[in-house]
């Protein structure tokens, strides 16, 4: 059986109101979590709040939060799976179907870096990625919008033979510059090595890594846990209110590279959109956070 359009588009649309719609049951986890742990009031009521928005987004069938950021898919292609039309083609049309007929509507989000012009579509909109997936006749696409506070402050930078104290350094750095501008407790995903390009494609791919989920790099297990202690020493808290977690989880990968070396941060917001669905060859869907 070939893998339509149709059900692509409609499976695109899907998982993206989705991502919009429902934290993820992992990231709910952490934040009662984080709940359990936290020691100042203030912060409690923020979680509390963060918990509580998140259930009823769910109950009412409302957006989590009203930036609804732009549209970024990410989809891996079995190498034996049977496509016979434009899938780029097809998760635009099924951005367009969500923009159409979700309710609440969305705010026009898409911006003209040229005009600052907005809108629901633009140049390379829906932003869409593509991987393989050698031997498997299947399809993955996951939906991970991505809005303003958490991505303003995605930074790169290119070192020489770096220690790992320098890649670090330049981490907390990172995070210092943020404050709480990112909407806190946050998943902060690295990229060390590979090129330019490949080092921020690492770094995004690195928040969406299951929250929990153990690095099976020593070096990067132990780094992630120093990380994350350090990201929550600062106090910045939950949306700044000076509590003890600022990130729920610091997650690191990396790829061998030159001499120079690429050290890319990006950070999720406390919500962590993330849907995905995997489209089997018999046409049967399901669906993944």
């Amino acid at each position: 059986m070939t893998i339509t359009y149709e059900l692509v588009r409609d499976t695109a649309r899907r998982i993206h109101e989705a991502a919009l719609k429902k934290v993820p049951e992992d990231t709910k986890a952490a934040l009662q979590r984080a709940l359990e742990a936290e020691t100042k009031a203030v912060s409690r009521d923020t979680l509390k709040l963060m918990l509580n928005s998140a259930r009823a987004a769910e109950q009412k069938d409302h957006l989590v939060c009203s930036d609804s950021g732009v549209p970024v898919f990410f989809v891996k292609l079995g190498t034996n799976a049977r496509l016979g039309f434009d899938i780029r083609r097809a998760i635009s049309d099924g951005f367009d179907d969500m923009v159409a007929t979700i309710r609440p509507p969305i705010l026009k989000h898409v911006t003209n870096p040229l005009t600052l012009e907005r809108g629901y579509q633009g140049k390379e909109m829906p932003i869409t990625t593509f991987d393989v997936i050698a031997g498997a006749d299947h399809i993955d696409i996951l939906c991970s919008p991505k809005a303003l506070g958490s991505g303003r402050w995605a930074a790169l930078e290119i070192f020489s033979f770096p220690s790992l104290e320098t890649i670090e350094t330049y981490v907390m750095d990172c995070v210092m510059k943020a404050g709480s501008q990112h909407c806190p407790p946050v998943i902060i995903g690295i990229g060390i090595g590979g090129t330019f390009d490949y080092a921020a494609k690492m770094a995004k791919e690195a928040t969406l890594r299951p929250l929990g989920s153990v690095n099976d790099e020593p070096i990067l297990k132990a780094m992630e846990e120093r990380l994350t202690a350090a990201v929550n020493a600062t106090g910045f808290g939950p949306m700044g209110t000076g509590g003890d977690t600022t990130a729920l989880a610091v997650h690191v990968n990396y790829a061998a590279s030159h001499g120079f070396v690429p050290v890319a941060v990006c950070f999720n917001c406390w919500i962590n959109r993330r849907m995905g669905a995997r489209i089997a060859a018999d046409g049967s869907v399901e669906l993944y956070e």
